[in-house]
């Protein structure tokens, strides 16, 4: 079985798949999303605004970060490109497994990668070790994704600010990809979004995918500590990089300010029934705050979970969880869903368990 590069390839399936692989809001786009993307239907026979002014401001109210230190692009992984693009970077650090599109990217621009391997005898958290590298190894970018993905591990803020200090003082440029971070309760001890423009060489990733469950509309955008680098970055943009129904629906979103809290405590509690069901089936979790659940397996499960029309990520495709085999070490992400659909993969991996061990 080809393991896919990324989730949320449903199309190749025939018939109804349960997707866990993509890791989406279980709520579901917003009613009010919906509508605004039929609601401006007369407008998309126009090409759309190249500078994204509508959607900038919508930003600007939501974050508290001026519209001159902001980028808006077509999906997150887009931004990556650009980012990279901009910037063009000799030398990178790349904290790992992480999503492919960085090094992707980074391989595109001819970049040198090096990688600082997050540790499973560690839980998957990243150490200390990772400042004195950055101090020493001469890189022009240093990428961090928190809460991470796969593993679904926030960076503690205090970790992060003293990540940020040692890019500034070997003179790295540092993205932190914030994807997740709308999932993870407590945020506020985890992001450094509120001080971005005090923070010139720091480059922040959101993205309107995850929350607002807009997977198929595209649209991300990147918060930069200086106006010269988000001068850069957009300087990289084709000239309508955000569609206009993808604006529109960005723009709605932005207004739904008790979506976060009331995501954040259905995903809190279903993560934590999942993974307590996960512990009682004997697979090995990690310390997840997002809307994901990261796993090891003593079994193969991606293969057997399509016979019950589950469809999951197995991460064994990422640099530092290509696993062993042979020695029962399989890695998995599943997503975080209703509670109905949760239940439901558990009754699917507890009769492949059962017939296993007959």
């Amino acid at each position: 079985m080809k393991i896919e590069k990324h989730g949320g390839n449903i199309y190749k399936y025939k018939g109804r798949v349960l997707d866990f692989s993509a890791n989406l809001n279980p709520l579901g786009m917003p009613p009010e999303v919906k509508q605004a993307v039929l609601d401006g239907i007369d407008e998309y026979e126009c090409y759309p605004d190249p500078d994204m002014r509508e959607l900038k401001e919508a930003i600007c109210r939501r974050t508290g970060v001026s519209t001159e230190h902001i980028c808006c692009g077509n999906g997150g992984d887009d931004l990556i490109y650009r980012i990279i693009l901009a910037f063009r970077p000799e030398k990178a650090l790349l904290v790992v497994p992480v999503f492919s599109e960085y090094e992707e990217a980074l391989k595109l621009a001819e970049c040198q990668i090096d990688y600082y391997v997050l540790k499973e005898e560690n839980g998957f958290h990243l150490d200390d070790g990772i400042i004195g590298q950055i101090e020493t190894g001469g890189y022009d970018m240093v990428i961090l994704c928190s809460p991470n993905n796969p593993t679904g591990i926030p960076v503690e803020q205090k970790k992060i600010t003293s990540i940020i200090y040692a890019c500034h003082r070997s003179g790295a440029r540092m993205l932190i990809d914030e994807c997740f971070m709308d999932f993870v309760l407590g945020e506020e001890n985890y992001t450094v979004l509120p001080r971005i423009e005090s923070l010139p060489n720091v480059i922040i990733l959101k993205s309107f995918t995850k929350l607002f469950a807009m997977a198929g509309l595209r649209l991300g955008f990147c918060l930069c500590g200086s106006p010269e680098d988000a001068e850069a970055v957009n300087g990289c943009m084709q000239t309508w990089p955000v569609s206009t129904p993808a604006a529109k629906a960005g723009i709605a979103a932005l207004t739904l300010t008790d979506l976060e809290d009331q995501t954040r405590v259905l995903v809190a509690l279903e993560r934590e029934k999942l993974i307590s069901a996960l512990l009682g089936l004997g697979f090995r979790t990690y310390d997840s705050q997002a809307n994901y659940i990261f796993f090891r397996s003593v079994i193969p499960l991606d293969e057997l979970l399509l016979k019950h029309s589950v469809l999951i990520r197995n991460c064994s495709n990422y640099r530092g969880l290509e696993g062993c085999p042979e020695h029962g070490e399989y890695f998995y992400r599943i997503a975080v869903r209703t509670e109905e659909e949760n239940r439901y993969i558990i009754r699917a991996l507890t009769e492949i368990l059962s017939a296993e061990q007959k």
